[in-house]
C-alpha cells in the first residue's frame, strides 16, 4: 500500500521532521509540501507549492481526493501576540485547511501538532491551551480521521536541525507514537481528555 501526503509547516522544525520521515518511508509515494517559503530540498517524491495563503487550496492545486493523509505542523508562539491574533494563525488558519478537505475526502487522516497542556475545556486561564483546545475540538468533530499529536518537549539538536523532530512522529501508514519527545495522541475515536494548562 502507498499512500500520498499534503504537509503543512514543512519550514519549522517539527515539519522538517515531518518531511524527513514521510520522504525515507517506502510507503509514501508522494508529498506535497504547502508553505509560504520554498524548502531547499530536492527529492523525487517531493513536490512544493508556495504561496502567501496557505489555506488557499485552490491556488496549491490540491485534489483533497487524491490524497490519504495530511500532516499540518504550522504554528506559532502565543507569545506577545493578542488572543484574537493567535486564534486567528492556531485556529482560523488550520480549519479553513481541514474543513475543504474533510468534506472532500473523508476517508483521510488528518494529524494536528499541539501541545502537551492543551485545554481541551476551553475554559482555563491559559490563553494558548485554550486556544489550541478549542481547535482540537473542532478538528476532531470533522469526518475525516483525526489525530491530536501534543508533544511534551522538543529538543534540538545542535547542527542536525530535523533530526530531534523526526523521532516523534508517525507516519501516514502507521499509528505508532513515539514517546521520545514527550506528550501523547488524541484522536477522534476517544474522548476529549481535559489537561492543566502551565
Amino acid at each position: 500500500m502507498s499512500v500520498k501526503v499534503i504537509l503543512f509547516g514543512a519550514t519549522g522544525m517539527l515539519g522538517r521532521g515531518v518531511l524527513r520521515a514521510c520522504l525515507r518511508d517506502d510507503t509514501v509515494e508522494s508529498v506535497l509540501a504547502v508553505g509560504r517559503t520554498p524548502l531547499g530540498v530536492s527529492h523525487p517524491k517531493l513536490r512544493e507549492s508556495v504561496q502567501s495563503d496557505p489555506s488557499d487550496l485552490a491556488a496549491a492545486g490540491i485534489d483533497p481526493a487524491a490524497y490519504d493523509a495530511c500532516f499540518y505542523c504550522l504554528g506559532v508562539s502565543s507569545v506577545g501576540m493578542t488572543e484574537e491574533a493567535y486564534r486567528h494563525v492556531t485556529h482560523d488558519l488550520t480549519l479553513a485547511v481541514a474543513r475543504p478537505l474533510a468534506a472532500a475526502n473523508p476517508g483521510m487522516t488528518f494529524v494536528y501538532v499541539s501541545g502537551e497542556g492543551t485545554d481541551s475545556t476551553e475554559r482555563g486561564r491559559s490563553m494558548w491551551a485554550r486556544v489550541k483546545g478549542r481547535t482540537e475540538n473542532d478538528l476532531l468533530e470533522l469526518p475525516f480521521r483525526a489525530y491530536m499529536f501534543r508533544p511534551g518537549i522538543v529538543q534540538p539538536v545542535r547542527g542536525v536541525p530535523s533530526k530531534a523532530a523526526s523521532h516523534g512522529c508517525s507516519t501516514p501508514s502507521s499509528d505508532r507514537w513515539s514517546p521520545s519527545c514527550g506528550g501523547s495522541p488524541r484522536t477522534s475515536s476517544s474522548p476529549p481528555r481535559p489537561s492543566a494548562a502551565p
